[in-house]
């Protein structure tokens, strides 16, 4: 059987057992655990038949014990008198030592462990009840094995089943695969952000909920995503991660691919064919609280083409959508949007050592060069993690030699991912992204306003959509880009025509202004290039470039 996430399901036919004594537990916490579960979409196994027992375990038992992952033992004051538990009991363990997967978890639900483990107070008396039945060599076996399980690190009931049962289903939840998001192995700064994004979620409240996540590329959403679709699925009744909306989407077959996938993630059947696929999105949810991640969404047509309605969903529902754009988040009605902030530098410096080193802190020896790595990446966890990981078990000279070259050339794993949102744009918007990235980063706005409209670029709603994509942010009245952003768009405009500077359209250092001015290098007219003018420049730079823009202006448009 496939599974949503791409891998192949493991063999097992029940995610957990459940071994307890009925009488003890079956209407109170046993019942309450047992619809934790099946909400968070564990598969248990329960025997609520009430079967007439025989001498020896059925082989629907049997059975069901080996195919389960997971085999939850809940030891209560009783437990023991249960031959029927006992026997269940001695199974399991046989299973965990003959076969690699099996868990144990024992929980002591009233009772001590050391009680359970030398078997004293209602646990000895269980077993002097049951010498006078079977035989010592059985009783032995149950005694042995009710003590290894015992020695087992487990679950201890202290009075508040909610809270228990809240534990259990999230840790299992966690150790199956199917259910558990993986999530980066050093996840600095995730907790703190998934407190915030808990913020957002109204739990509340019984309407259906919507939360988005927004921000620039690599800033982390999809992981965050993750983290708070690992920390609150085993509260719903359904839930779903549909990673890559946009992009699978676009794909032959995309629109049924997604939406097979969340009616069969939600309903927990991987083997269900509906003839009417937009009918069942609007109705095969309306009873259930779902918790479904809408990941990287890029336009309002791919929700409504797919049938995804928020009123297709269940009281209490929530839905979390990533995006690179805050507008369409607008566009759906999202009101609670959480932007994460870039990691700061001491969160940065612990990434980057981790991912370089292995370690919290880097060696003293790397501390400054760790330092400007932190600096170039601008607090960005896709950066951090890249170079981090690029510059493990490198030499000083290495890291030092990697410095220097990106200040020339930018890392082209890190670049993809921040061009994306470059690409998504319309040619003028391209234009002032562009424009601003060479020349107009800490201006005033309405200065750069005044030059792109004498441009035709439109400015006003160029730089709207700029801020929206978080390409661009304004402080102060005055343009900000991020370190790597800007980085990315002069690298666009060098092209591959890294030493050729006459080829480009944009020049922004005065040096490369003057050469080609000064050669008449330019070698088509109708080349559109801005020459950057910088009121730090020397008087006598100054006076050149006019001079040479002057002698040369056709073709030219001039800042």
């Amino acid at each position: 059987m496939t599974e949503s996430s791409g891998k192949i399901r493991e063999r097992w036919t029940y995610d957990v057992f459940l071994n307890f004594r009925g009488p003890d537990m079956r209407n109170g916490f046993m019942g309450h655990l047992y619809k934790s579960l099946v909400r968070s979409g564990i598969y248990p196994f329960k025997d609520d038949e009430e079967i007439e027992r025989g001498e020896d375990i059925s082989p629907k038992l049997l059975k069901a014990i080996e195919n389960s992952k997971i085999h939850l033992v809940v030891l209560s004051k009783n437990y023991a008198s249960s031959r029927w538990c006992l026997d269940e009991l001695v199974h399991i363990m046989q299973c965990r030592e003959r076969e690699a997967g099996h868990m144990l978890l024992p929980i002591f639900y009233d009772v001590d462990p050391a009680d359970v483990r030398v078997q004293i107070g209602s646990f000895a008396e269980a077993f002097d009840k049951h010498r006078s039945r079977y035989t010592e060599s059985k009783v032995q076996t149950w005694k042995e094995t009710l003590a290894s399980v015992a020695h087992l690190r487990g679950y201890l009931y202290w009075g508040k089943d909610a809270e228990l049962i809240n534990i259990i289903t999230r840790d299992i939840l966690q150790r199956l695969p199917s259910s558990y998001l993986h999530l980066p192995t050093y996840g600095v700064g995730i907790k703190s952000r998934v407190r915030r994004i808990n913020e957002f979620m109204c739990f509340d409240s019984d309407d259906v909920q919507i939360i988005g996540i927004c921000g620039m590329g690599g800033i982390g959403k999809t992981t965050l995503a993750k983290a708070a679709y690992n920390e609150y699925s085993h509260s719903f009744e359904g839930t779903s991660f549909l990673e890559n909306f946009g992009e699978c989407f676009k794909k032959p077959q995309g629109k049924v691919h997604l939406q097979q996938k969340l009616l069969s993630d939600i309903l927990r059947r991987h083997d269900i064919v509906f003839n009417n696929m937009d009918h069942a999105m609007k109705h095969r949810f309306r009873n259930k609280m779902v918790l479904v991640v809408l990941d990287n969404v890029e336009d309002i047509k791919q929700l409504n083409s797919t049938a995804i309605d928020w009123s297709c969903f269940g009281p209490g529902s929530r839905i979390i959508i990533t995006s690179r754009n805050k507008h369409l988040l607008g566009q759906l009605g999202v009101v609670n949007i959480y932007s994460p902030d870039a990691l700061n530098g001491k969160e940065s410096l612990e990434l980057v050592s981790w991912h370089s080193f292995r370690t919290r802190k880097p060696p003293v020896d790397f501390r400054q060069l760790s330092e400007k790595v932190v600096e170039y990446c601008g607090g960005l966890p896709l950066a951090l993690e890249v170079l981090g990981a690029f510059l493990f078990k490198r030499s000083i000279s290495e890291w030092r030699s990697t410095l220097e070259l990106l200040k020339q050339t930018p890392n082209a794993d890190i670049q993809a991912k921040l061009r994306i949102s470059f690409d998504a744009l319309d040619p003028e918007q391209k234009d002032i992204f562009l424009d601003i990235s060479c020349f107009f980063i800490g201006m005033d706005k309405d200065y750069v306003n005044y030059i792109l409209d004498g441009c035709k670029l439109y400015p006003d709603i160029g730089l709207a959509v700029l801020k929206e994509r978080f390409l661009v942010t304004v402080r102060d009245n005055r343009l900000v880009m991020h370190g790597l952003l800007r980085e990315m768009g002069r690298n666009i405009v060098r092209g591959t025509s890294r030493n050729n500077c006459e080829r480009w359209s944009r020049l922004w250092d005065p040096d490369d202004s003057i050469h080609v001015l000064t050669n008449n290098s330019v070698r088509n007219n109708s080349l559109c290039a801005f020459i950057c003018i910088n009121q730090n420049y020397k008087v006598d730079i100054w006076y050149n470039i006019i001079k040479l823009i002057f002698s040369q202006c056709k073709g030219y448009r001039c800042n």
